[in-house]
């Protein structure tokens, strides 16, 4: 979907008939957060190795999260909540990786692409919430102000969609995860040289949020059998070991 050149009514028309015909979001992606009997807080699954970082064990709807670093976090949440029956939006990412999101599991009939929002970004996140159980927003660098962020928020709560906002500034987010790379195995070379095929890559992956301590992991995406699989490595970071200076690689080389 390009919206650049249409009027903002034309925009709006055109997201809400795109949304009346997305099915019901299924049940398929909720998970009872741990000690919940209600079942009245709800989260959308993330890959295992990330679940463990975060207090729900997924990202809680009506909630946002801001996401930093290696893209490859960002195409397993998608991966993650397509495959198990949620709607998801990309808004503002002309160059996500669709072939990387679908080896890892992404199901495309549930993923709608906005890559040109046009001049306002957040109108269009503000308008998909309505019908999606996730929307991803890539900023392009700019700075939401407060006021504006706080109707987008009441919003995703009211409607129990999750907002995943990045490249830009979002105060205020409930969940913030950042994800640097620490190096790639590949099969028959050298990665550094540009020889091989690659295999993996190492992540470290940094969690932190309103209601809980930082929390910090390293992990593998790998690719096998003709997908992508997230592996825990055995060693867990401590939230300090990843600040930038940590994360280069002659500190992870130490």
């Amino acid at each position: 979907m390009n919206l650049s050149g249409l009027t903002r009514q034309q925009r709006l028309e055109y997201l809400r008939r795109r949304i009346a015909a997305v099915p019901g979001r299924g049940e398929a992606v909720v998970r009872r957060e741990p000690g919940d009997e209600t079942g009245a807080a709800r989260v959308l699954p993330v890959p295992d190795p990330l679940a463990a970082l975060l207090p729900s064990g997924g990202l809680v709807r009506g909630s946002v999260v801001s996401v930093s670093g290696a893209t490859s976090l960002l195409l397993g949440l998608l991966a993650t909540v397509t495959a198990a029956g949620g709607h998801a939006a990309v808004i503002g990412h002309p160059r996500l990786g669709v072939l990387a999101a679908t080896e890892m599991g992404a199901q495309l009939r549930r993923l709608a692409f906005v890559p040109d929002p046009g001049s306002d970004p957040v109108e269009v996140a503000a308008v998909l919430l309505d019908g999606m159980d996730l929307v991803v927003l890539g900023l392009d660098g700019i700075s939401v102000p407060p006021s504006r962020a706080r109707a987008v928020v009441a919003r995703a709560r009211s409607k129990q969609s999750t907002l995943v906002v990045t490249g830009g500034h979002w105060g205020g987010a409930e969940v913030r995860l950042d994800a640097q790379v620490r190096g790639y195995d590949g099969v028959g070379g050298d990665a550094a040289g540009g020889r091989g095929r690659l295999c993996s890559v190492r992540l470290a992956v940094r969690a932190q949020g309103r209601s809980f301590q930082p929390r910090a992991a390293c992990l593998d995406v790998r690719s096998t059998h003709g997908g992508v699989e997230w592996v825990p490595e055995v060693v867990t970071l401590t939230p300090d070991a990843l600040t930038p200076d940590a994360l280069t690689p002659d500190a992870v080389a130490r």
